[in-house]
Parts: structure tokens; sequence; C-alpha cells
């Protein structure tokens, strides 16, 4: 090759022998000349204050590459490079002829697939950790025995028969409500969060949400901010079994208790029948010993109270008024006599007053009222003169009216008598007819009412006849 340092000459001469930074100088330009695009992972990284660069490494399967890039161009593409962060780069291959070094100048660096997502997700972390949501103090206890369990996953799969397998087999008494949604792809996010609300909505205690392992791509929708938020509001405490033990997702985050797997997420929501026998005694025990206590107790309180002499002697209570009633007794029997002989006394007294007094006290009144009795015989046969021929008139009149007011009613009666008199049964009777009745009383009308040997009593005008039927025709 002509013109080239260091190539074979014409007629096969030895090439010229080239400097070392001849020849670094011309691998520089030949490397600089090639602009790429690589996707690598960040193995090491060294970004210090006051360096004019940011130096990492990136690497594959089978090979590393040193990288640098200048503060400038770091900072206007807004990218935080960390170490295991999938990036794309543009640059060029630069070769550093004093060290005899090469590295890749970079352009332009994104994250690239999961390092984006992780970049989003991380972002997401910090805010909901500064809300509070992932505080270790709002997260709640699980109820021990919950009567009724919500389950939230995909209904196709492993997960949910491992899940209420674990629930039937630890602890069958409680009551398991499914809400079957899609844990992977768009919209799964949204069908969560409906499940969340139909299950507690259905009355469950605690929510159980789960799926299997997966890609981190795939476990996106538990790193939704909606779905996050939901399960930080939920009413009831909220239990997630995502994917495998290492992986961790927003969901986990802000949950009340986070498992590894959703068996695992199961069986913290189940106590086993052991744990569920052996809690059962311990508070048993616990309850014999504070009732045998509480009873050593009432009976010791009941023998201090039997001690008192209010119980052993009762009398004693009414010592005091016992003794009072005595005194008021003696008091009493030692005065009522002189009480009533100084009232029989007086009332003595009174008696003679009154036997004095009596007759003068009785004599004016009986003289006014002899007077006012001889005035009122005086004039008693006077009084009534001057009414007596009104009284006579008035008599006479009331006479004559009572004569004929009874005309009226005489001739209805006489009219009345007459029609009576003819309706009789005796008036019938009189003129030759009988009545016969039949043993019961019944007046009998025809010979269909009676057979031979039939009693009859037969009336006539003066009295009634008893008699027997022969026979009828």
């Amino acid at each position: 090759m002509t013109g080239v340092p260091g190539a074979e000459g014409p007629g096969g001469e030895a090439p010229a022998a080239l400097s070392v930074s001849a020849a670094m100088g011309l691998a520089k330009g030949a490397l600089e000349s090639v602009v790429v695009r690589l996707v690598g992972e960040v193995s090491e990284l060294s970004d210090k204050p006051g360096y004019k660069a940011v130096y990492f490494t990136v690497k594959d399967e089978k090979a590393a590459l040193p990288c640098m890039m200048w503060m400038n161009r770091y900072q206007a593409a807004g990218v935080p490079v960390a170490v295991g962060s999938l990036v794309e780069m543009t640059g060029r291959f630069s070769l550093y002829a004093a060290k005899g070094r090469m590295s890749f100048d970079v352009f332009t660096i994104a994250l690239a697939g999961e390092g984006q997502l992780r970049l989003q997700v991380a972002n997401l972390a910090r805010e909901l950790e500064a809300m509070g949501l992932m505080a270790p103090e709002r997260k709640r206890p699980l109820p021990a025995y919950p009567q009724t369990v919500g389950i939230v996953t995909s209904p196709r799969g492993s997960v949910i028969h491992d899940m209420l397998r674990t629930l039937r087999r630890r602890y069958p008494l409680a009551k398991v409500l499914v809400a079957g949604v899609p844990v992977e792809g768009p919209g799964a996010a949204d069908a969560m969060v409906d499940g969340l609300a139909k299950v507690v909505f259905g009355g469950a205690e605690l929510v159980l949400l789960g799926r299997g392992g997966g890609s981190f791509e795939d476990l996106m929708p538990f790193n939704d901010r909606r779905l996050a938020r939901t399960i930080a509001a939920c009413p009831v405490p909220v239990v997630t079994g995502i994917g495998h033990e290492p992986d961790t997702t927003i969901a986990d985050l802000v949950a009340d208790v986070r498992a590894s797997t959703p068996t695992a997420a199961a069986e913290a929501v189940a106590p086993t029948r052991q744990e569920t026998d052996g809690r059962l005694a311990g508070l048993g025990q616990r309850l014999g010993r504070s009732m045998e206590l509480r009873l050593t107790g009432a009976a010791r309180s009941v023998e201090r109270i039997a001690a008192l002499s209010l119980f052993r002697e009762p009398e004693r209570l009414f010592d005091g008024e016992a003794l009072a009633l005595d005194d008021l007794a003696g008091r009493l029997s030692r005065a009522l006599p002189a009480m009533l002989r100084e009232d029989r006394h007086r009332v003595g007294l009174l008696a003679e007053g009154l036997a004095r007094m009596l007759p003068s006290a009785l004599a004016a009144p009986g003289a006014a009222v002899a007077a006012s009795r001889d005035r009122l015989a005086v004039r008693g046969a006077t009084l009534t003169d001057r009414f007596a021929g009104q009284l006579a008139a008035d008599r006479q009149r009331l006479l004559g009216a009572a004569e004929h007011m009874a005309d009226p009613f005489r001739s209805a009666l006489s009219v009345s008598a007459a029609r009576l008199h003819d309706l009789s049964p005796l008036t019938v009777l009189a003129r030759g007819y009988a009545i016969a009745r039949d043993g019961e009383g019944a007046v009998v009308r025809s010979t269909a009412q009676v057979e031979p040997g039939a009693p009859l009593t037969v009336t006539v005008a003066d009295g009634a006849i008893d008699c027997v039927v022969e026979k009828t025709r």
C-alpha cells in the first residue's frame, strides 16, 4: 500500500518503521472515524464532583467497553446513569495515545428497555414515599381469624389454585371471594383496582393480591400509580404475593404485608390448625387463671365481710334505737297517768260549767220558739183561704177533662177485644173443635206426623185428653 507509513514499498523492500506515537495517531484517526449506536449494561461508574466528564463501563455477556461523556452532554441528556442500568448510546471510538487506552466517546445516552421502566418505577416510588404511603406506621395488622378473605388475581394459572389450596388446608372456615382479573398487559392495573373494590364491597376483611413470576415488563401493572393509591386507601389490609422472592413492585411497598410468593401470602393470612389450637389453649389457661384469681379474691372478700360484727350480731345495728325506745317508753309510762288525771279533771270542770250554763242558755231561744209557734197557729188557718176557691175550680176542670180523655181509647179497646175474641183458639174450641199435639207438643196437622202407638194430647174447650193412636186413615 503506497503512501501509508509502515507499509511495504515497491519492489518488496521492508516497510519503514513507525514510532509509537505515529502508530497510535494512525489508530486514533481510524477509530474516531467510526460512529456507532450500541446498547450495554453499566457495570462501573465514576461521577465525581469537579470532573469534566463522567466515566463508566458498559458490558454484555462477552465484552466490556470503557466510556466517557463530557459533563455538558451528560447533564443535557438528563439520564441518571447507575450501575445495572441498561443504556443505549451513540458515539465514536477514541484512543488516548498517552496511555494507549481506547474508550467510547458518548454523544447521546438514554435508558434502554427495562432500564427506562426501572427509572419510572424508581421515580414513582420516591413520590409515593414522600407522600407517606410506604411508612411503616400506616400499615395495619392482619385480623387473626378473618371470616371472609378476598383474592384478586388471574382466574387462570396455578396462582389461584395454590392460594385456594393453601386456604382450604390451613383455614377452611374462611369464606373466599375471588375477583378474576388480568394481571398482565394493558388494562390490567385498572382491572385490579376494580377487583379490589368489588371484594371489599362483598365483605372481605382482608385482600390477597398476587400473580406468578415474570419479567420486569410483565410485572409493570403492579407498578401503577392508581393501583398503589387504591391499595393504600383500601379500608381493609392488603397482602401482596407478586412474582418470586427477588421481585419487588410498588404494590408490595404500599401493601400492609408483602409476601415473597402468592402461596406465602395465603399462608400469612391463614393460621394453621395447630396455631389455632395452641392459641385457644393459651387463652383457656389465661382465662382459667384469671377466673381462679377473681374467685379467690371474691372468696376472701366474702370472708372479710362475713367476719364483720354486723353479720355476727345484727341486733347491734339497733342498739342506739333500742335504748332510745326504752327510754321513751319509760318516760311515756310515767307521764301518761298524770296527763290522763289532769285531762279527766279538766273534763269534769267543763261538764259542771256546761250543766250550769245550759238551762239559762236555752231559756231565751225557747221563749222565742214558743211565741213563733203561737203566731203560726193563729195565722196558719188563714194562709190557704185565698187559694181554696181557685183550687176547687181547677179540680172541677180536671175531672171534666179526665172523663172525656179516655173515650177514644175505649172505642179502640172494644174493637180490639172483639177481634181478639174472634181469633182466640178458646172460641174455636168452644164451638166443638179440638187441638191435637204429639208427644213433643207440636200441633198435628197431618196423619203423616203420627204412627200407631204414638201418644197424643187433645185439647178441648174445658181441658185436655191424653190418648194413644191406634191407626190412621
